[in-house]
């Protein structure tokens, strides 16, 4: 009794007070950085109560204790970043900081590998389940920014018994589902570069919120469930501007009112950038998707428009400065070029989990009509991540241009792509 008392004594005073212990002894601390708003911050998951001390250009930084180590979850520590920080050196870990202006940024999404009820994937298995080659791939083409769109924990349910190709997984809202969804495929792309984490539905309260918001979140402190939501952000990087919206809760098929002034109240709260300071929508749910039903033969998939929520909440709003809505959800490739008329959207939910059974992984190419709007669209169903390389502008305060490629879990090229203002032309990959 003496000792459970004595040991909450300790943390409640290191959590209080937020003064950084040694380093851990042994192997060093799952690390990485994440942009936020106003800058950029160094966390590490650590167990016990021992925060690392970090080294930022040469100068010891002392982290401090974001969350305290529960039956669930280590701790996790975390420390802000001065803007002109170049290397951050962490026990003996490397990480990359962050550059004023990002000239290349990976994106993609929905990287967990699915355990839920009948929904079985099999984690073991690289070719059914390829996070891990998709984050090596892509940390070898030296990004300078990774954007997450959502969407980590997946392994909700037990591997059945029988079950080939992920047995003994670990389930559950807790950190060994984390690790094997998340940190542990991810670790040489958290490594390479800074992140943008967003939030995705499977981080809702009643699925992975307790993992999202002691993790992962952007907030100072952690938030708790079960009304938690992530403040929306806006984050600068030099001429483009990252605007973070928490969608998880918006509905895809109906607009609820609950939901649409939650998602309106966001925008509210972004209303003078998103008018005013060119740059992208990053939030989970695409504003404008389509999404596979079922499979109809050779002229491919029948598919139904979402989400509802957001498209309520967006009408009237002024979007003048958005030039692009970047998302996830949805698990596979697609981009919609509305013209003039409205922010091109691109979905990137292709890293890891599998996509729907009534997709196909023949690039579509046409015109549609979503929202009350026309677009030219382009679909297809594969893993892999996207690239996109900063063309800067000859024009006074002109946003930059942006020319990428989406490049498969084998590292093929798929389709190249070019955003020019609104803008957002993709084709099939001649290269």
């Amino acid at each position: 009794m003496r000792v459970r008392v004595l040991t909450l004594a300790v943390a409640m005073f290191a959590a209080r007070s937020g003064l950084v212990m040694a380093a851990n002894q042994g192997a060093p601390p799952i690390a990485w950085i994440q942009s936020v708003q106003g800058g950029a911050q160094v966390r590490a998951v650590v167990q016990g109560l021992r925060c690392p001390v970090a080294k930022v250009d040469g100068v010891v930084t002392l982290l401090k204790l974001r969350a305290v180590a529960d039956s669930a979850f280590p701790s996790v520590c975390q420390a802000d970043l001065p803007r002109s920080a170049h290397r951050v050196e962490l026990d003996g870990l490397t990480l990359v900081a962050p550059v004023p202006a990002p000239r290349r940024i990976i994106i993609f999404g929905d990287s967990g590998c699915r355990l839920q009820g009948s929904y079985i994937q099999a984690c073991d298995d690289t070719r059914a389940w390829p996070f891990a080659q998709v984050a090596r791939r892509a940390a070898a083409r030296n990004p300078d920014l990774v954007i997450h769109v959502g969407d980590y924990y997946y392994r909700e349910t037990p591997c059945p018994a029988g079950a080939h190709g992920c047995a003994e997984s670990p389930h559950g809202d807790a950190w060994g589902a984390w690790q094997a969804d998340f940190f542990a495929p991810a670790a040489p792309l958290l490594h390479a570069a800074p992140w943008v984490f967003v939030r995705g539905n499977h981080e809702l309260c009643g699925r992975g919120g307790a993992g999202w918001f002691r993790l992962l979140d952007a907030a100072e402190t952690a938030k708790s469930c079960p009304n938690a939501v992530s403040d929306p952000m806006s984050i600068s990087l030099g001429g483009l501007n990252l605007y973070v919206l928490d969608s998880a809760d918006a509905e895809d098929q109906t607009a609820p009112a609950a939901a649409v002034a939650e998602f309106s109240s966001q925008l509210d709260r972004l209303a003078p950038f998103l008018a005013k300071s060119p740059g992208w929508i990053v939030t989970h749910r695409p504003i404008w998707g389509l999404a596979p039903i079922v499979r109809l033969g050779p002229i491919g998939p029948l598919d139904v428009a979402i989400n509802a929520t957001e498209q309520r909440a967006v009408r009237r709003k002024d979007l003048s400065a958005v030039q692009m809505v970047v998302s996830g959800h949805i698990h596979h490739f697609a981009s919609f070029d509305f013209g003039s008329s409205r922010p091109a959207q691109l979905i990137v939910g292709t890293a890891g989990d599998v996509g729907e059974p009534a997709d196909t992984p023949r690039i579509q190419a046409q015109q549609v009509r979503i929202d009350g709007a026309a677009a030219d669209w382009l679909s297809f169903d594969r893993f892999g991540y996207m690239v996109l390389d900063r063309q800067d502008r000859a024009e006074p305060g002109a946003p930059p241009d942006w020319t990428g490629t989406f490049y498969d879990a084998d590292d093929r090229r798929v389709v190249d792509c070019r955003l020019h203002e609104r803008a957002l032309r993709c084709a099939p990959s001649k290269r």
